[in-house]
């Protein structure tokens, strides 16, 4: 063989090589040429290094394909890290510390925005006006939650945003109210852009800065492509499908990203030829825009995911609250047959069971009207899957887009969820082991800033239904799925929503997408998985992100 002409770019060697490929599952070398996989195997690739070609020596460590994001929100997510930040706080006092930092620090800033305050911190889950009164009183404060299906407003934003008594709740959201019925100063779902509309936007280059920021800290994790499951303005989120298009026309975008533009609600079928011009508009090199989301329903912590049968109240008894749904079943039959016939693809936020019935009748519908298609609609959060449902994924082809960091028993899941759905319905939650057991295709994502963008705590939450860390019990123990399950959603299953069919897998012919992890967590106690690190991770080839000890 010669050297010169058959020597490959890049060569990993020397460690075990889990490719999510059946036909040849472990290896442990790797070739790379042109950005992409030309030889997987053992000693043979070795022959493959010439003079030129650049050596990752693995030393044992375990090469993955690169894990893929199937729903997440890097824009706002970069924005939030550059703004009052409260995501890694804990409790009122923190949250008050930091919230009169950030206002001492910044008295530049008109508004004090930001967020990452959860629920669990504030009685019944909804913080007031009057706290935030005393820390900022001068400025009109506005902090959405860490589900971003709530907002923490105080009185100057309130009266800014022309908010009293006598305003009516929106059709798809609550205001919560004071005894008098005055705003209190927490703001639910529909009802955060009462308040959100009034706040001045970000700039390009901010909005720039943030991409730039959220990218770096997904390739420090492994990722190497997402769906930005929001591509529009949303609350008080500025659309990011500009500055996703500067980015990949500037060369500044390394990952690959599909972005899924938003479905207004409120505007019908009208809005699809403006969706067609953005779609033509905003795929351009690694961006891709041929998704639309559409948001079924809202969250089970605050009582507005759509379920079969009424939330329960305190002491047990049904109420008559069932959560809602922000379209009509048939007017959503009707949407997603229309976006399917024009070769969209479908992302719906699902949450509660009848939400995951709705979305999976409008799959249905458009299946019996178009044919099928390979648009790959999927479904998002399934935290309330009814059993009857279960095996339609299969059937329908729909996708289950799981986020496994929620499948675990911490605060409010404890003290905001479990009480309100009851035991049985509880016990139906986040059923991953009956999807893969139903053969369903499993797709993997995080939803930050909402949680953690970390794949490795998702892969030990889905394997051990336990968060890193936490002393509470195991969560639904037998809807544990494997380590090899998990990472494939988190790889080949997220390649398959993206319709990167060329990723996801270590194989032939594949776009050398991929992370090198520092050890084979199947080669250790699955208790221990979330002990794992991503040491390096490449984007056809390109190395997008080094630790300092790899």
């Amino acid at each position: 063989m010669h050297a010169a002409a058959t020597a490959a770019d890049l060569v990993f060697t020397g460690g075990p090589v889990h490719t999510v490929d059946p036909v040849r599952p472990y290896a442990t070398s790797v070739a790379v040429s042109g950005g992409r996989i030309t030889a997987v195997g053992h000693d043979e690739v070795r022959e493959l290094i010439g003079p030129a070609t650049e050596v990752v020596d693995l030393h044992g460590r375990l090469l993955v394909p690169g894990f893929q994001d199937a729903h997440v929100h890097p824009v706002g997510a970069g924005v939030e890290m550059g703004q009052c930040d409260l995501s890694g706080a804990t409790g009122a006092d923190e949250y008050a510390a930091l919230i009169r930092a950030y206002a001492d620090a910044h008295p530049e800033r008109p508004w004090i925005t930001g967020g990452g305050w959860s629920m669990e911190s504030f009685p019944g889950g909804t913080p007031d006006r009057h706290l935030l009164d005393t820390l900022v009183p001068d400025r009109p404060v506005y902090l959405v939650n860490r589900d971003h299906h709530g907002a923490w407003a105080n009185t100057r934003a309130l009266e800014l945003a022309g908010l009293d008594r006598r305003t009516p709740d929106p059709a798809d959201g609550r205001i919560e109210r004071e005894a008098d019925g005055t705003p209190g100063g927490t703001l639910q779902e529909g009802a955060m852009h009462l308040v959100a509309d009034h706040v001045p936007p970000v700039t390009a280059d901010e909005q720039l800065a943030a991409l730039l920021r959220a990218q770096a800290v997904l390739h420090g994790y492994g990722i190497t492509a997402w769906q930005d499951a929001l591509l529009g303005e949303h609350a008080s989120t500025a659309d990011a499908a500009p500055v996703y298009r500067r980015a990949a026309t500037e060369g500044l975008l390394t990952a690959r990203v599909r972005g899924a533009l938003w479905w207004e609600r409120d505007k019908g079928l009208g809005q699809i030829p403006e969706l067609l011009r953005k779609r033509e508009e905003f795929t351009v090199g690694r961006l891709n825009t041929h998704t639309v989301k559409i948001m079924q329903d809202g969250i089970a912590e605050n009582g507005t995911a759509a379920m079969l049968a009424p939330y329960l109240d305190a002491c047990g008894c049904a109420t008559g609250n069932s959560g809602l749904s922000f379209i009509e079943p048939r007017e959503l039959a009707g949407i997603v047959t229309a976006l399917d016939a024009e070769g969209f693809q479908v992302h719906f936020h699902a949450l509660g069971d009848r939400a995951v019935r709705e979305a999976l009748d409008a799959v249905a519908a458009a299946l019996r009207a178009n044919g099928r298609r390979d648009n790959r609609h999927h479904l998002a959060h399934l935290q309330v899957v009814d059993p009857a449902d279960v095996p339609r994924f299969r059937a329908l082809g729909a996708t289950a887009n799981v986020q496994a960091l929620w499948a675990a028993h911490e605060p409010q899941m404890d003290e905001l969820t479990i009480p309100f759905l009851g035991g049985d319905r509880a016990a139906r939650q986040y059923p991953f082991a009956d999807l893969v057991r139903a053969g369903a295709t499993l797709a993997a994502g995080s939803d930050w800033p909402v949680s953690s963008p970390d794949p490795i705590a998702a892969l030990h939450t889905a394997v051990n239904r336990h968060q890193p860390g936490s002393d509470r019990p195991v969560f639904l123990p037998e809807q544990r799925v494997t380590l090899a399950a998990a990472l494939a959603a988190y790889t080949a299953g997220s390649a398959h929503v993206n319709h990167l069919d060329d990723t996801g897998t270590i194989a032939p012919g594949k776009l050398a997408d991929l992370a090198v992890l520092d050890r084979d967590p199947f080669a250790r106690p699955v208790e221990e998985i979330a002990d794992t690190r991503v040491l390096q991770t490449f984007v056809g080839g390109h190395r997008v992100h080094h630790a300092p000890d790899a």
